[in-house]
């Protein structure tokens, strides 16, 4: 690549915003130009205006920018951008990206646009081929520049990565656990009377976006649409005391009775584009196998790949169903800003950010 594409994060004093920031630092592709957040942050320099809750400290360079009001205009006083994170609240996302996708490519972790029939749900392992024709189809309906990407749900990302490669022996039915990391509300999250000692069994539209997302994610772009896959998830999902990892219990109906083994060597052989593209965040093995018997585990496992792996354990024979197994993954890396990242590695790859 001849030059670095140059960035904004929008939201960037959230959890997520602040992770993009720590995943950012050193990228061979991409360059922080802009951090743009609520007007109550805007005018302020970024040290000011956030909480660094990053295991790494605040980045010199950056904890002196003035944080910009998240709107185009004010952004393009800011700086010079080619395209544009944003880790923005649901319910103040939907508009706010809409105007910036007028203009620039734009690589949402919000579920405002998830769903939208010419909007990308995208893995980059999963479902690389929904990406260019969903962009020319947005753009020939709304007729924008730029375009919106989305990431799935951060508890769905990890689960979708671990059902593709069964997707070969018929996947019917999923029943799926979670235990969320307390990281997956953001700052400041939970209260903590309410999770010490404790489990909190709701996670609001938490059930529903894994029930939906996944069969989109799974499905086949026909010319027009994504035709959904054709299996039913249902999703129970907790969260516990844990600061960064979501562990789900995952229960599967196949059509086909493979082995404990043939599930195994299905996960290990996984690979998708990023990797043979060696885009910079894709981990060389997107699922990593444990075999141990009490594996995975947030505080071992969350780091694999960089935080940007699957790790799977405990695959045994179910039964009601027919097989079941343990998946983690890092729910503020692969399922947060690195998910993000990812993505537009992979649009820079295909020639369109």
């Amino acid at each position: 690549m001849s030059s670095k594409r140059k960035v904004a994060i929008l939201g960037a004093t959230g959890a997520i915003g602040q992770r993009y920031i720590q995943l950012l630092q050193g990228h061979p592709w991409f360059e922080i130009e802009v951090l743009a957040a609520s007007e109550r942050s805007a005018g302020k320099k970024y040290k000011n205006a956030c909480n660094w809750t990053m295991e790494c400290d605040l980045p010199k360079e950056l904890a002196d920018m003035t944080v910009a009001d998240a709107n185009v205009e004010a952004v393009k006083k800011a700086g010079n951008v080619d395209l544009v994170f944003t880790s923005l609240p649901g319910d103040l996302a939907g508009p706010v990206e809409e105007e910036f996708a007028a203009e620039y490519p734009v690589f949402s972790k919000a579920s405002a646009h998830r769903m939208e029939s010419d909007v990308p749900l995208l893995i980059p392992e999963v479902n690389p081929n929904h990406l260019a024709p969903l962009v020319a189809l947005q753009r020939k309906n709304r007729g924008w520049k730029g375009f919106i990407t989305t990431d799935p749900n951060c508890s769905t990302i990890q689960m979708a990565m671990t059902l593709k490669p069964l997707m070969q022996f018929g996947l019917q039915q999923v029943m799926v656990t979670t235990m969320q990391a307390l990281s997956g509300a953001g700052y400041p999250g939970v209260p903590s009377l309410d999770i010490i000692d404790n489990v909190v069994p709701y996670i609001g539209k938490e059930e529903e976006k894994m029930e939906s997302e996944s069969n989109k994610i799974l499905g086949i772009f026909d010319g027009k649409t994504v035709q959904n896959a054709n299996f039913v998830v249902t999703a129970s999902c907790n969260r516990v005391h844990v600061k960064d990892g979501h562990l789900e219990s995952v229960f599967v109906k196949l059509h086909k009775n493979p082995s404990v083994e043939d599930l195994a060597e299905a996960f290990r052989n996984f690979k998708g584009e990023p990797q043979t593209l060696k885009l910079p965040s894709a981990p060389e093995n997107p699922i990593v196998v444990r075999e141990e018997a009490n594996r995975p585990q947030p505080r071992f496992d969350r780091y694999a790949g960089k935080g940007m792996s699957v790790t799977v354990g405990r695959i045994r024979k179910d039964p009601i169903m027919t097989h079941r197994y343990m998946c983690l993954g890092h729910n503020t890396i692969r399922g947060g800003s690195g998910a993000g990242i990812l993505s537009a590695e992979l649009a820079v790859a295909k020639g369109l950010a």
